[in-house]
């Protein structure tokens, strides 16, 4: 749709004048990154390194890139990493990228609003967004929910476009819907709440259509799957196991309401005037009710501006599905609601314009501007809201000695390149993810890893610990585990401290670091050649080989010990290529590292040199069916299955047969896939008592 060049000068001029009033508060902000904020800054940082655009890290391929997003989508924080590169990795630059996506937001509720009706619209919808508080806070919070609703929003908007049965069902827009799609999805996978039932709606109306738009629906459904799938394919376990921890465990930890209660249904609604403000939102609806009740009379029908009606049947739909879906998380978050706030603030605009036509029909006046004073004044009216909005951010900003403490770490540690600082309390003032984040600022390498979430975690800190933080006050959100190892660093002689760095809500943290007589008695490089070997017990050897993992992966932020461990285990296989030890440590380090072809390599020789055992098959069919290649996967499952007649082997051999499209396998599967579970859990138990 084409229109005069002043419209998108005034987005543009909206975007400038809503990025300086941001850039003006991020002075004002100097507060630390909380644990959800610094975590996402520490992802774009690790992107901006993996792309070889920061210092501290190089281009290494495809695969490392993938490693660093193994639950969310990484568009997101390779375009902030970017960003980075470019402004700056202090917080207030690195905010840099949510002015990007604030601008493409803009652009896309703007357009829309050209769509639905004309450029005051589109100009009065991108004005309110930039004041709806909600909106406004992600602008001022380091989190995803920004890219994520620009990108649903420019998604909505272009499936929209496409869908349209008399503007639409060019290829061009099909195209353009299918990569908006795929750029909203690739941001973060909670778009599919929102786009998921819309795109359903959209393919349902294109399959009613001409054998065109049949084809367009093909060729889009193939760019959105093409787009996702290698990131998708490289971490699928991870994501699945991601999402159930945020979504079903997080619900139950926070206590959030069932989906059957009222309350569920009541969550979002209820925060919506606080979000959206109240002026906007009764303004909006009651503007709304206005045009509907009054839609027919002749001073509507002759109004010269007509509305899209079949494009507003498509944002209505579009927004009452994703809603009813979004409902139907179990965990609840204010920002979860953030990618349908655009599409809602486009309903509001219409009700705002609706009562500005309407005063205007009915006190008619010779000023050719009398609607724009209107839409002005109620703009003027919501700014209040707007400002009180973010001022009250600005008095939550979390104060803390953190940059002090990683100073003080590194001018004590010249000849230490890659530093672990364990962190014992878990505060938004200082808290493992934004130790990692300030530690890593600059090209620097140090990081944070908690630990004490569990008694276990005393005797390896002691043993192996350099740098640790302590708390005196306020420890946070820590286990009832932690004080148990905060005393026993105290008391064990081993750390001296260093120094104590005063908080401003009271209290202190304490910096301790290991004394030149306490030698350092892990070496986990040598103890890993035994942990995976451990692998031949079967199930019985998977707790305390993973357990002795994750404590290393805690206590060595920089995963020291694999280059070690690899170097010793091909030195042995190039004097005996049948060295057993050597297989299982390169097999290990290939399935922590997520790489099931290698991983599947070494188990295939190990099958060979271990005739006796199940397990080497066993393992090399969970790999490939990781790999995605559940064909290979049935393969090797059945064929160890006539040797060694295992239920593991026999329910691996039926869900990979299954999953590589042997539906005639489903009646095996149901018996042989639980037997296999429990033949399992028995293991694990036995391997508990023991």
């Amino acid at each position: 749709m084409k229109t005069h060049w002043k419209f998108w000068t005034g987005v543009f001029f909206i975007w400038l004048i809503a990025t300086g009033m941001d850039r003006l508060w991020w002075q004002h902000q100097t507060g630390l990154p909380a644990w959800d904020q610094a975590d996402y800054l520490n992802s774009a940082l690790d992107h901006g390194r993996a792309l070889g655009l920061l210092t501290g890290g190089g281009w290494q391929g495809w695969k490392a890139l993938l490693d660093l997003s193994p639950k969310i989508p990484p568009l997101a924080s390779i375009i902030n990493g970017s960003v980075i590169a470019i402004a700056g990795d202090a917080p207030e630059q690195a905010a840099w990228s949510l002015s990007l996506w604030h601008g493409i937001l803009l652009i896309s509720v703007a357009g829309w609003g050209l769509q639905l009706r004309n450029e005051v619209l589109g100009l009065l919808a991108a004005s309110l967004v930039a004041i709806t508080p909600a909106l406004l806070q992600l602008r001022s919070d380091y989190v995803l929910e920004m890219p994520l609703a620009a990108g649903v929003t420019l998604a909505l908007w272009q499936l929209g476009n496409w869908l349209h049965p008399h503007q639409g069902g060019h290829w061009r827009q099909a195209l353009i819907a299918a990569l908006t799609c795929s750029i909203a999805l690739l941001i973060k996978q909670s778009a599919l709440l929102v786009l998921l039932p819309a795109a359903v709606w959209a393919s349902a109306m294109a399959l009613r259509r001409s054998n065109k738009s049949q084809l367009q629906l093909i060729a889009g459904a193939g760019i959105v799957t093409l787009s996702v799938f290698p990131w998708l394919r490289h971490n699928w376990i991870t994501t699945l196991g991601g999402t159930n921890r945020a979504v079903m465990e997080a619900a139950v930890k926070e206590g959030d309401p069932s989906i059957f209660t009222l309350e569920n249904w009541n969550w979002y609604p209820r925060i919506l005037s606080d979000q959206i403000g109240p002026i906007i939102l009764i303004f909006g609806i009651s503007g709304c009710v206005l045009w509907i009740l009054l839609k027919h009379s002749i001073y509507n029908t002759s109004q010269k501006n007509k509305d899209n009606k079949e494009g507003w049947k498509w944002l209505i739909i579009s927004f009452i599905l994703g809603w009813f879906l979004t409902s139907l998380l179990p965990n609840k978050d204010a920002r979860y609601i953030a990618p349908l706030i655009p599409p809602l603030i486009l309903l509001c605009a219409r009700g705002w314009l609706e009562w500005g036509i309407w005063w205007q029909h009915f006190w008619p006046s010779k000023s050719p501007n009398k609607l724009m004073l209107f839409v002005s004044l109620g703009f003027t009216a919501a700014l209040p809201t707007a400002w009180q909005s973010q001022v009250s951010l600005l008095k939550k900003n979390h104060q803390g000695p953190l940059k002090e403490i990683i100073q003080e770490v590194i001018v004590a540690s010249p000849q230490e390149s890659k530093i672990t600082m364990i962190v014992v309390p878990s505060t938004p003032d200082l808290n493992q993810h934004n130790v990692s984040y300030f530690g890593r600022r600059q090209g620097g390498q140090l990081v944070g890893r908690q630990l004490g979430t569990s008694r276990n975690d005393v005797k390896p800190v002691l043993a192996h610990s350099q740098w640790i933080v302590l708390a005196e006050g306020d420890q946070g959100s820590v286990s009832e585990s932690a004080p148990f190892l905060d005393k026993a660093i105290r008391s064990s002689g081993v750390f001296k401290l260093v120094r104590q760095f005063p908080r401003l809500e009271g209290g202190s943290y304490s910096l301790w670091h290991r004394q030149p007589k306490a030698r350092q008695k892990r070496n986990f490089a040598k103890t890993f050649p035994k942990l995976a070997k451990g692998l031949q017990k079967g199930p019985k050897g998977f707790e305390p080989i993973f357990a002795e993992v994750a404590l290393e992966h805690m206590l060595d932020g920089h995963f020291k010990y694999i280059d070690p461990v690899r170097k010793t285990a091909l030195e042995k296989l190039s004097n005996n290529p049948k060295d057993i030890e050597a297989h299982w440590s390169l097999a290990l380090l290939a399935i922590l590292a997520n790489r099931p072809y290698e991983a599947s390599k070494e188990l295939s020789t190990l099958e060979e040199l271990l005739p006796q055992s199940p397990w080497p098959s066993a393992y090399r069919s969970i790999v490939l069916l990781a790999g995605w290649n559940p064909w290979e996967a049935a393969v090797v499952a059945d064929k160890a299955q006539q040797i060694h007649n295992n239920p593991i082997l026999a329910g691996l051999g039926d869900l990979s047969g299954v999953m590589g499209g042997a539906l005639w396998r489903l009646p095996a599967a149901k018996a042989s896939i639980p037997q296999a579970i429990r033949a399992v859990d028995t293991a694990l138990q036995k391997t508990r008592k023991n």
